[in-house]
């Protein structure tokens, strides 16, 4: 299910290397829920539904003035082998003014700062810098 995240996680790293301003990535709700939090919060300039084909979404990718990356590091944490879960608790002791996480919870996909307020716990996916 989530092998969909981590080709556009390679994806737009990959992107953003080589100075792309738009990718192409396959449409899925997980993806479009993911994109749709990098554009609240600032990480991509928007994104829409490719024109000639449905399947495929136009991801808009954000360089600053100087023509660095907005995110400047996507890095995941929670891997197929290797899954980690975070309770409530433990989502608490995590410093969200540092860095972003994306956390997978039963609510669908969340910022740390909205795991903080609705007190949900989860499985973390990416950190963003």
């Amino acid at each position: 299910m989530k092998n969909y995240l981590w080709n556009m996680f390679a994806n737009i790293k990959n992107g953003q290397m080589a100075k792309k301003s738009i990718i192409l990535e396959s449409r899925k709700t997980i993806c479009e829920s993911f994109l749709k939090i990098l554009w609240d919060e600032g990480f991509i300039s928007g994104y829409r539904i490719f024109v000639q084909n449905n399947k495929k979404i136009e991801i808009f990718l954000k360089y600053s003035r100087a023509g660095k990356p907005v995110i400047n590091s996507l890095k995941c944490l929670s891997k197929p082998g290797q899954r980690l879960y975070y309770s409530a608790k433990q989502i608490w002791k995590l410093d969200s003014s540092k860095t972003f996480i994306v956390f997978s919870t039963n609510k669908g996909l969340k910022t740390i700062n909205q795991c903080k307020k609705y007190k949900i716990g989860g499985e973390p996916l990416v950190v963003i810098n």
